[in-house]
């Protein structure tokens, strides 16, 4: 498992997840590989540098004060 290109090993086994299921569901594999399992095939894909991935930054939001959202109780 070799993570060069990701910020943290948490993103790449998302990312190898991510793809394994895209396997599962038929896709073609990019690799040629010995395994059978879609989750090193993933891996491997991975590994070679076909499978890429994209992070979005959310906007940050400001929060809202409670005072907005409290309507003074029910009693």
């Amino acid at each position: 498992m070799k993570i060069d290109g990701f910020d943290s090993k948490y993103r790449y086994i998302h990312v190898a997840a991510r793809r394994a299921r895209q396997l599962q569901s038929g896709a073609p594999a990019l690799v040629k590989t010995e395994s059978r399992k879609a989750s090193k095939v993933a891996q491997d894909e991975i590994d070679a540098g076909l499978v890429n991935f994209t992070a979005e930054e959310k906007p940050a939001t400001p929060l809202t004060p409670a005072e907005t959202h409290f309507d003074g109780g029910s009693h």
